[in-house]
This record gives C-alpha cells, structure tokens and sequence, in this order.
C-alpha cells in the first residue's frame, strides 16, 4: 500500500502543471487558429509553426548527437543506429531490396516526425497556453499558440500527399509503368492450369478489379490523413475534456506511437505491393519479363 500511495503521490505531481493550465471541459477547436493572418486565405497558424519548431529540434537533436559519424560510434550514435536498425528489420521485408534504399529515409523521417508530433499534446501548456483576441462586437476567442502538428486535418493531409508522391516516384523507378500496369489490369491466373474458356473470362475480372484498385490508390491520401488526424484530434479532445487525468497521458503515449507505426506501414505497404514481389525471382510471373535480365550479351 505505501509504494500505491507513492506511485499516486508522484503521478499528481506530473498531472499538476497540465491541470493548471488546462481548460476543463473545453474541447480543441477542429480548425487551427492564425497566429499571422497575409489575407487572403495565407496565414501561419499555431500548428504550422509547432511542426517547423519540432522540425528544426529534431534535426538539432541529430546533429548534435551523432555530428561526425565514427566507426566506433559514441553513445549518442549507438542509440540511433540502433533505432534504424531496429526500423530497417521492419520496413525491408515488406518494401523489398530493390525500392528499400529510396523509400527507407522517406519511412524514417515520417515515423520520427508523426510520433513527436503525436506526443506534443501531452506537454504542459499544448493547446491552453496562448492569448485572448478580441472582436468589434465585443466578443472574445481564446488562441493557443501551441497546437499538434497532426491535430490539424491541414498536417495530415500535407503528410499523405507526400508518402503518397514518394510513393508514386518510387514504384515508376523500380517497378516501372508495364510491371505496374500488370499489376493492376494482368491475368493472374496460370494459362497452363486455367481452362481456355474460362481464361479470357478472368482477364475481364481482372480488369475490372484494376479500375477499382485505382480508385483505392486515389483516396489513400484522404484514408491515410483522416486515420491519422481522427486520432490525435480525439485524443486532444479527451485530454482537454477530462482536465488532462494523469491516466489518459498513458494511453495516448500508446496510441500516439500506434499511429506513427500504423502510418508507415501502411506507406511502407503500398510500395510493396508493387515493387516487392520477391527478389529471389526478380519479377519473373510479369508477362514479358521472363529472364531476359540475365541473359549474357
């Protein structure tokens, strides 16, 4: 009992300086507000500023640690070859040899940048420390200066069109447009074990599977944004609403690094679903492939 009452004891002394800043009750606002309104629709809000701060640290961070590489690395470096080693074992696999060197930093830099943003919300201060602006009819609107990253539709979103740009760049290079195409609109089935009547039958299938494969790829950006900002604007949302308990701090630590990782599968997915179809046989069942690539001239 006495280490429960020192655990409790140490957990409020946590909670204190959120619940001190905390609006209880009050929900986050689902648009970011303006810190510098150009007009005309151009303004920097309190998000857009929170990603180039968190940006500009994370490369300081870097920088810092790890400077010159060594061949006999230093603590600072051993702590990030080992997170990249970590994220390697992860991401080859399901990417493939021939894509991983060009999407790897892409996967990298996406899931350090999406979880730090992710875990901004759960600093002292995010999102209730800021200023009252005032209005000529006499009202008044609260305007944090802090706001997530990805608690802005506005993140998400300029995060899925760049995975989804990368993505498109990549599968062109190491797939390239006749591998893709068969993948879409191809006859998978084997012509040798496949009835003759019923083969011209299945490339219809197929092509018609391939036209709503395309749609599927064409909204992977709005799936991509809205999974991830869904979950970082609930979870700012229960934090704001429910005082910042102590014990939602756990919860969103978990689901915040669930989204990172669920994010950059799913980029790390979709490339592989083009250019990883086994690099033993280097794209052999792809009509006109065949092994021409290693006949000796």
């Amino acid at each position: 009992m006495p280490s429960v009452k020192k655990l409790l004891g140490f957990a409020s002394v946590l909670a204190l300086p959120a619940a001190l800043f905390a609006n209880e009750g009050e929900g986050v606002a689902p648009a970011a507000a303006h810190l510098v309104d150009f007009g005309n629709g151009w303004a920097i809000t309190n998000s857009m500023a929170t990603g180039w701060v968190v940006s500009a640290i994370l490369i300081a961070v870097i920088l810092l640690a790890v400077r010159k590489p060594q061949l006999l690395p230093t603590k600072s470096q051993a702590v990030f070859e080992s997170l990249l080693e970590a994220l390697r074992d992860l991401f080859e696999p399901i990417v493939g040899k021939k894509a991983f060197p060009a999407a790897f930093p892409l996967l990298v830099t996406l899931f350090i940048f999406i979880l730090i943003n992710n875990w901004m919300g759960l600093l002292p201060g995010v999102g209730t420390i800021g200023w009252e602006k005032g209005f000529s009819d006499g009202s008044h609107q609260f305007v944090p200066w802090i706001r997530p990253f990805n608690a802005d539709f506005n993140g998400t979103l300029a995060l899925a069109l760049v995975s989804f740009g990368a993505y498109l760049i990549i599968i062109f290079k190491y797939a390239g447009p006749k591998l893709i195409l068969w993948d879409l609109f191809g006859n998978k089935a084997d012509k040798a074990e496949t009835p003759a009547w019923l083969y011209p039958f299945l490339s219809l299938v197929f092509l018609i599977v391939g036209f709503i494969e395309i749609f599927s790829i064409m909204i992977r950006p709005f799936t991509l944004s809205v999974r991830l900002f869904g979950n970082v604007f609930g979870g700012e949302n229960l934090l704001h609403g429910t005082g910042f308990i102590f014990v939602f701090y756990f919860m969103e630590l978990l689901v915040g690094l669930i989204q990172a990782i669920v994010f950059t599968l799913l980029s790390s997915v979709y490339i592989g679903l083009i250019c990883n179809h086994g690099d033993d046989h280097d794209h052999d069942h792809a009509p006109g492939e065949g092994h021409a690539a290693e006949t000796p001239h």
